[in-house]
């Protein structure tokens, strides 16, 4: 499954803020709307839109902490028009691959509503691991990286 990551731009800000989850998915993750102002009042995170050929099917958005050699996938979710076609491990693959290639990053993280199964069984599948910590009423999963 191809997606390309791409930036958010005027020319598709109204199209990111009016993507959404399903209804039974609405507590799970936060709006894009609240997600491209947390990520412009940060300064770190990189959020980005997930296109599947040139149609905008989701949204994703990470950041890399240098002072703590750590990746973190803040935000994933995938329309509820276009849920079921792998855009969501194909855009987690692709953010995860963008930390690899950080010389110092040496682990990755992100978290998930303890009842969003989906996702918890996404995470998995790609090679997260089960942290035992919760953050914030989240369970943590994590990604460690070979030196």
């Amino acid at each position: 499954m191809d997606v390309t990551l791409r930036e958010v731009t005027m020319e598709n800000f109204r199209e990111c803020i009016d993507l959404k989850v399903a209804d039974d998915q609405k507590g799970y993750v936060a709006s894009n709307m609240y997600s491209l102002a947390e990520a412009k009042a940060d300064g770190v995170s990189s959020p980005l839109a997930v296109y599947a050929a040139d149609r905008m099917v989701g949204f994703i958005m990470y950041d890399f902490e240098a002072k703590e050699d750590l990746g973190y996938i803040t935000r994933l979710m995938v329309d509820a028009r276009f849920q079921g076609n792998g855009y969501g491990r194909a855009a987690m693959s692709e953010v995860v691959d963008r930390l690899k290639a950080i010389p110092t990053c040496k682990e990755i993280r992100t978290s998930f509503a303890p009842a969003n199964a989906a996702a918890e069984r996404l995470y998995l599948s790609l090679g997260f691991e089960h942290t035992g910590e919760t953050i914030d009423g989240e369970t943590v999963v994590k990604m460690t990286l070979d030196a």
